[in-house]
């Protein structure tokens, strides 16, 4: 418990280490302590206030930060698998719910999407408001990126209804997947905005397919279709027309893995999809158990792909 006596001191308040430690509160679940708990704890309004505070600084992941080699510090050109991922109606939550409990339910979604996608191999590149941008296949390529993208998306789909909003309606998330030729370009930015920039077609595709996508589907371009294989369950979405994309565009909605096929490294990569899934938030009140994202069935397939 010295971490967190050590993080109450900072805050002037050390009084409250004791109870802290009674109750086995740690860092692994100081994220999901509500004002109600709090309170039993015997912790005074003003405290508390300045304790929920602080514990939402610490309640938003950032994107990775990789040190890049020198090689890789001008435009690159490579494969790789895009990942829009956003959440429905967020307009909606934001107008009917207090910013702090709307804060909460995109923090808590910014830290399970992330878990997911980097346990599935992926890079989470950006978090735009309620959107998740990944890239699989950077800055490490795979032969099996693709399929990795796919998978991360169901788990996403699977795991978003477990987050709910404070009158309990579910939430959900519509996932664009795409893969092709882009160029890995410069740094822009500084500090915490610093990104590389990704030249193509294939994030507008991607994010153009998210917005094709219904609520908890996972939508999917040709050329990531073409790279999976018969690995998961499809169904024809057929052609669409998309803003700025010439001509009608195949797509597919990915329903759900038909089998685990090992590669080089799927044994560990298996592993991991399946804990990806495997969280519980339980047990730390209301507003935990409202962040707590797990494993639920995939929706039943429609229609296999001829």
């Amino acid at each position: 418990m010295q971490d967190i006596a050590e993080w109450l001191g900072r805050l002037g308040m050390s009084e409250y280490a004791p109870r802290f430690a009674e109750n086995r509160i740690d860092f692994s679940v100081l994220r999901d302590l509500t004002d109600q708990d709090l309170k039993e704890l015997g912790i005074v309004l003003g405290d508390r206030r300045k304790l929920l505070r602080a514990i939402g600084e610490l309640r938003e992941p950032k994107p990775e930060q990789f040190d890049m080699p020198a090689e890789a510090a001008t435009a690159e050109r490579r494969q790789l698998t895009v990942m829009f991922c956003d959440l429905v109606g967020s307009t909606s939550l934001s107008t009917r719910l207090d910013p702090e409990d709307l804060r909460d339910i995109i923090g808590a979604y910014h830290r399970r999407s992330a878990e997911i996608i980097q346990q599935n191999g992926g890079f989470v590149a950006k978090y735009m408001g309620d959107g998740v941008l990944a890239y699989f296949g950077y800055p490490e390529a795979r032969e099996n990126d693709a399929e990795r993208a796919v998978q991360a998306g169901l788990d996403l789909v699977a795991a978003a209804p477990n987050l709910s909003t404070p009158s309990g309606t579910p939430l959900q998330i519509r996932i664009g997947i795409a893969t092709g030729l882009v160029v890995v370009g410069d740094l822009t930015g500084s500090g915490e905005a610093q990104e590389r920039g990704i030249v193509g077609d294939t994030p507008n595709l991607a994010a153009r397919l998210q917005g094709v996508a219904e609520p908890n589907m996972v939508v999917i371009a040709e050329g990531t279709r073409r790279l999976i294989g018969n690995l998961f369950e499809l169904r024809d979405l057929g052609s669409r027309e998309l803003k700025g994309i010439a001509g009608p565009v195949p797509a597919w909605e990915a329903v759900r893995a038909n089998v685990v096929r090992y590669g080089r490294d799927r044994s560990n990569w298996s592993g991991a999809r399946k804990s990806s899934t495997e969280f519980c938030g339980a047990g730390h009140g209301r507003k935990a158990a409202r962040a707590g994202w797990c494993c639920c069935p995939a929706r039943p397939a429609s229609a296999n792909p001829g």
